[in-house]
This record gives C-alpha cells, sequence and structure tokens, in this order.
C-alpha cells in the first residue's frame, strides 16, 4: 500500500496509489466505513489511521481500489504523510560513522588529517578515532531530534544563518502504527506501520563541536529535516529493508550510490531497543541513521543554495527538496 497526503483548495487529501495511478480515499464512504470499523470516527489528522488497519482491513481497501475515484492531487500541495510525534535517529551503519569521521577531519581538521592518512596507509585500517565509540557495537545508538521542523517533498531545505557547510543524510524512516513498550525485536517488526525515505540535515561546522561536548548534537541538526510525501506500508518493504539500493542527485546528476545492507542493528531490533522501559506511541518516526555514502561528508558533494537535492530509495521512492539561501541573521555558534 503506497499513500500520501495533499492539500488541495486548503483540504488535506488522502490519496492511494492502484496500478500506477493515485486514487482518492477523503470523502469515500466505502473507504470511512473501513476506517470507522477498525475505530477510527470523524476528524483524521494524518495517513496514520490507514496505516494501523489489521490485513484483513487492508484488503478490503485495497479491493476498493478500482472503484476509488481519481485523485486531483496533481494541482496539490504534499504534506507530510504522517505528522510526527518524536523522532529519534539510529546510527547503524560503521561504514558510514569511518566516512563521515574522515571526511569531517579532512574539512575542520586538516593538519590531524593529515596524520590519520599516515597512519591508514601504513597499517591498512581505519584510524581508531574514526570508529564509533566502543558502546555502539554493543547497543542501538540515537539521539532524538525535533520533531516539528520535518517538511516534506518540494520544501526548501533550510540553511541556518550560524551554518557554513550544509550536508544531508539519506536514510530510512520508519513510522509506528502501534504502541511498543518492553518490546521482543517480533513486536517491534509488527507495530511498524510503514517507511519513508528520510533526509536529515546537517550543519556539518556546528555538529563537530557540540558532539566533543559529550553531550550531542543540538543546534547542528534541531532546525530541519525532511520525509518523503509518499509512504509505503510495512508489509511491502520489510522484506526487503537489508537490500534496498539509493542514489543522492544534485542538480539532477547522480553523486552517490547506496545500500541498506550491512547495519550493525536491524531497525526492528534498534527500535524494540528503544521501548526497553519506555513506552513508544504510534507516530513516532524512526531512522535508520545515513546508509553507507548517503551524506555529502563522505563523498564531498556538498550542497550549495540554489542547489536541487533529489533522494531515491528503491521500492520507496523519491524526496526532492530546493536548498534555500542561507538564513539571513547574525547568530553565532
Amino acid at each position: 500500500m503506497r499513500l500520501r497526503r495533499r492539500d488541495i483548495g486548503g483540504t488535506p487529501i488522502a490519496e492511494m496509489q492502484v496500478d500506477g495511478t493515485w486514487k482518492r480515499l477523503t470523502g469515500v464512504g466505502s473507504v470511512a466505513d473501513i476506517l470507522a470499523a477498525s475505530g477510527h470516527m470523524g476528524h483524521i489528522d494524518d495517513l496514520l489511521p490507514y496505516l494501523q488497519l489489521g490485513q484483513e482491513s487492508k484488503r478490503a481497501l485495497s479491493d476498493l481500489g478500482p472503484t476509488l475515484p481519481e485523485a486531483q492531487g496533481a494541482r496539490g500541495i504534499d504534506l507530510v504523510p504522517v505528522v510526527p510525534r518524536s523522532f529519534r535517529d539510529f546510527m547503524l551503519y560503521e561504514q558510514h560513522v569511518i566516512t563521515a569521521s574522515r571526511g569531517m577531519a579532512r574539512r575542520f581538521l586538516p593538519r590531524a588529517f593529515a596524520i590519520t592518512q599516515a597512519y591508514e596507509a601504513l597499517l591498512r585500517r581505519p584510524f581508531p578515532k574514526f570508529r564509533p565509540h566502543r558502546l555502539w557495537y554493543q547497543q542501538p545508538i540515537y539521539y532524538l531530534s525535533n520533531h516539528i521542523n520535518i517538511a516534506t517533498e518540494g520544501a526548501p531545505m533550510p540553511w541556518p544563518g550560524y551554518c557554513e557547510v550544509l550536508d544531508y543524510e539519506l536514510e530510512i524512516g520508519a513510522v509506528l502504527a502501534r504502541p511498543l513498550r518492553n518490546a521482543t525485536p517480533a513486536q517491534a517488526r509488527d507495530a511498524i506501520g510503514g517507511f519513508v525515505v528520510l533526509n536529515d540535515f546537517s550543519a556539518r561546522d556546528v555538529q563537530i563541536d557540540e558532539m566533543r561536548s559529550g553531550f550531542g548534537p543540538q543546534k547542528s541538526k534541531h532546525f530541519g529535516s525532511a520525509i518523503s510525501a509518499e509512504i509505503v506500508s510495512a508489509d511491502e518493504l520489510l522484506p526487503h529493508l537489508d537490500t534496498l539500493n539509493g542514489t543522492v542527485a544534485i542538480n539532477g546528476e547522480t553523486v552517490a550510490h547506496v545500500n541498506s545492507g550491512g547495519a550493525q542493528f536491524s531497525l526492528v531490533d534498534a527500535i524494540a531497543f528503544a521501548s526497553r522501559s519506555e513506552t513508544l506511541v504510534p507516530g513516532e518516526l524512526f531512522g535508520s541513521g545515513t546508509l553507507p555514502g548517503g551524506a555529502g561528508i563522505e563523498t564531498g558533494a556538498l550542497v550549495a543554495p540554489g542547489d536541487t537535492l533529489t533522494l531515491t530509495v528503491d521500492r520507496l521512492g523519491q524526496l526532492t527538496n530546493p536548498v534555500a539561501p542561507r538564513e539571513g541573521d547574525n547568530a553565532h555558534h
């Protein structure tokens, strides 16, 4: 099930893709009956109720597909498919950590970088400080970001006034459809409602000092993120979650290829870990962490104001955002 939500004439409209054509869900009586039978009555804020449907209800909705009215989304404005209730972003890929750390040293610590290069050339292994902290190998690591400043397809990628080096991070985002607490991996898997393409924005020059503080990222991350306008139901994507390919393109030119394999912990296991003695609720967003090669600091392919950035993940979709001019303030970091 592939869904999206669009603002058409000031009204949010839910749509479902049927054989390559978008069909309208909002305002259709038979669709409302399916939602009502599942306990969803009255006003619906986003697509979460559709993701919460059981398999039988999803089949009933799919069977309605050919009879649904065609959508008028071509003249609408994309909305976030689910308004996140929170945003936790994991760091699941060792290769991303190593390559991004190397890229940060190259750009911001050139003298130290020369020493690390000599070390790596001599011993043919990553410089020790480029590897994740020892705890990373023992449990999933994440930070809690700002779930309010999340945009979607077509919205400008903001450039904070205090930032000199803006970066993107191509990730896979999972949206929870059912509550969890002390969940097993199987329970966490069953609680995922759908997946989106996720871009975790990063102010790299600010991030390097914030991470040295020992307290994690703040202004280097909280100014914004973006998720794709289309969301794919978990049942369609979960079987392929470790074999997805993706690309990064700047102004139409592909600058990176990525793959979702090789995570230290699966996204499912990471969500189960997050639920330890903590209640997770439907609508919470979880990021996989950057797929290796999916950040400009890794490849050197950073964005500039006026660029158009497109992140694509097979079977999932794409996310395109123009890069905004740097915000005209005199904030300091």
